[in-house]
């Protein structure tokens, strides 16, 4: 097949297979890899060792998967609906978790979706070699997802679309195949600085710049150990991740809902009730967690994480003795967690 009209292909299958946009980039990333060294020197990783150990790998697509002479980049929407989120950040009682985590994980059906359009180009032009990744290797897919014209990175550093916001899920699919790519769409963010006035811990350091070590997700999601009390109160309430700077985005206002019935809210998570959520044992925190991207999270950090929501809601019987009961939890990162808790309405 002609590359071009094999390139038009991938994306009509693409749209097919449930992905809202399909686009190819090139693979020259130097100077993403030059502001990425800049970040690991700066240490704003934080303790994301793998981030420094893969290096400059995450920049050089050829050097993760030999022969890659493209990226076939695609993104999924996930805004699941369900509860505002304003009015469950409003909400002490109740307990924040990011959206893209309300429903199931995205690796399994992003990745699963990516696979069989993997198939169906190899199926088109016979042999071809081919990875399917959805934030589960070394991979720059911002700047991938930019270059392949998927939407432009943000003063947030996420992608945003005009048409679409940011409420989406990015995959690539590596080939060896020389694919024409799409140019770069124009970034529309202006003189706006939304997202950086609203973070509650100021991890946007300066447009396009983020210092994970300040950022909630960072600090509830890659995180072990104890959260710096420094940053604690202005957690709030979210227990997993923080989506703060895409709910304040004007370009949010043309999100559109995840056709994904998948993304959906389960179990409760769009608005969980916090003292319940500390009484979870650990089998019955699997048990719900199942198929879901939290589960990665671990007992431990969750417990840790409802414990400082609930250090910043109003004291009261139910929220004390929810805390109480686990003051003799094995854990010195819980039970740190639940003293400061304890101790921070007092």
């Amino acid at each position: 097949m002609d590359p071009t009209a094999l390139a038009a292909q991938v994306k009509a299958w693409g749209r097919e297979l449930g992905f809202q946009k399909v686009g190819i980039a090139a693979i020259d990333l130097a100077q993403d890899e030059r502001r990425l060294l800049e970040w690991l020197a700066a240490g704003r990783h934080g303790a994301m060792g793998y981030m420094q150990r893969h290096g400059v790998k995450r920049a050089r697509p050829a050097e993760l998967v030999p022969g890659t002479l493209r990226v076939i980049a695609a993104r999924m929407d996930y805004w699941p609906g369900g509860r505002d989120p304003e009015t469950v950040l409003r909400t002490p009682s109740l307990g924040y978790v990011s959206r893209y985590a309300v429903g199931r994980d995205y690796h399994r059906v992003v990745r699963h979706r990516l696979a069989r359009l993997a198939d169906r180009v190899a199926g088109a032009v016979g042999a071809a070699g081919y990875r399917a990744f959805t934030d589960s290797a070394p991979i720059l897919e911002k700047a991938l997802a930019r270059d392949a014209g998927l939407g432009w990175v943000g003063k947030h550093t996420n992608v945003l679309d005009r048409d679409d916001g940011s409420w989406f899920f990015l995959g690539e699919i590596f080939t060896d195949l020389p694919l024409p790519v799409d140019a770069p769409v124009t970034a529309h963010c202006g003189s706006c600085t939304a997202c950086i006035d609203v973070c509650p811990t100021r991890a946007i350091v300066a447009p396009y710049q983020l210092d994970a070590r300040r950022c909630i997700s960072y600090l509830t999601i890659e995180l072990e150990g104890p959260i710096p009390v420094e940053f604690r109160q202005a957690i709030g309430n979210r227990v997993y991740g923080c989506d703060d700077c895409q709910l304040v985005c004007p370009w949010n206002r043309y999100a559109k809902l995840a056709t994904e019935p998948g993304f959906r809210p389960r179990h409760g998570l769009d608005a969980p009730e916090l003292a319940g959520l500390l009484a979870w044992s650990e089998a019955e925190f699997l048990s719900r967690m199942d198929g879901s991207a939290i589960r990665r999270l671990g007992h431990v950090r969750w417990l840790r994480n409802v414990a400082i929501a609930l250090g910043n809601s109003p004291r009261g019987d139910r929220r004390d003795a929810a805390l109480s009961a686990r003051l003799e939890h094995p854990s010195e990162v819980v039970r740190e967690a639940v003293r400061w808790a304890l101790d921070a309405s007092r």
